[in-house]
């Protein structure tokens, strides 16, 4: 006789063999996970860019004025070239007056002070010869005309005969005295205009013109044996001495020992 629990049992079993598997108890979805958040890169600020731009901007404007400025300068020296000789190893200068004392002893009655003007045979002082017995004084006479522009002697001092004791030019007969490359001087002409610039008066407008070129170079080839009988030498550009007097001064003081560049007219 079977029970209430038999009953249930065999219910049960049915169940399990229809089934396969005991019934599972459903478990609960898990929650999609929240999607990682996206950073966003900030933009660089406006005003940086604009920095960027207007420096590119700058160094093309640079570069272009650069090579214009070569270009300017290119084209200038070719002109220049073209129409002039030019250089700048060029002083001011003069026919100098060398004031020697004659004797040797003491200087006497000096007159030779900067400034001062002297004329032909002018009495510049006197020159006291040492000796046992009486002490005849020597004249110091002035060669020729102009104004002392170097003093080298003081009142008193000893003397031997030959000493420059003083320099004088005729500042009315001042010129200019430019040293040529040899190899441009034939481009150099009697009565070619001249135009002169005076380092210590940068922008007056100084004139002149060719008086004189030299009919000799400076120096002879230079040569530099070497230790071998080959015979090699080393040949050096020589310079020709230009006279250039002058047509316009441009109001401005000129004495001998100035700097000039001069901008000799080839045509």
């Amino acid at each position: 006789m079977e029970g209430p629990d038999s009953a249930a049992s065999t219910a049960t079993k049915e169940k399990i063999h229809l089934n396969g598997t005991a019934t599972k108890t459903a478990e609960p979805e898990a929650a999609p996970a929240p999607a990682p958040a996206i950073e966003s890169t900030p933009e660089a600020p406006a005003k940086k860019k604009k920095m960027k731009g207007s420096t590119r901007k700058a160094l093309t404007i640079i570069v272009i004025l650069a090579v214009l400025a070569a270009l300017g300068f290119g084209g200038a020296y070719f002109l220049n070239s073209r129409n002039y000789v030019t250089t700048d190893n060029a002083q001011v200068d003069g026919d100098k007056i060398s004031i020697n004392a004659p004797a040797t002893g003491t200087l006497v009655n000096w007159q030779g002070q900067q400034g001062a003007a002297v004329k032909q045979n002018m009495i510049m002082g006197r020159v006291k010869i040492s000796g046992s017995g009486a002490q005849p004084q020597m004249t110091i006479k002035s060669p020729g005309n102009g104004t002392v522009a170097i003093n080298n002697a003081v009142e008193g001092q000893w003397v031997t005969a030959g000493t420059q004791l003083a320099t004088a030019y005729d500042f009315n007969k001042i010129y200019v005295t430019a040293r040529v490359d040899e190899t441009a001087v034939g481009d150099v002409h009697l009565g070619a205009p001249v135009d002169i610039s005076v380092d210590a008066y940068s922008g007056t407008p100084v004139t002149g013109v060719v008086t004189d070129i030299q009919g000799a170079a400076a120096n002879q080839f230079s040569l530099f044996p070497e230790s071998n009988s080959t015979g090699n030498f080393q040949k050096v550009t020589q310079v020709i001495a230009v006279r250039v007097s002058f047509t316009n001064t441009g109001g401005v003081p000129l004495v001998p020992g100035m700097n000039v560049t001069v901008h000799i007219h080839k045509h």
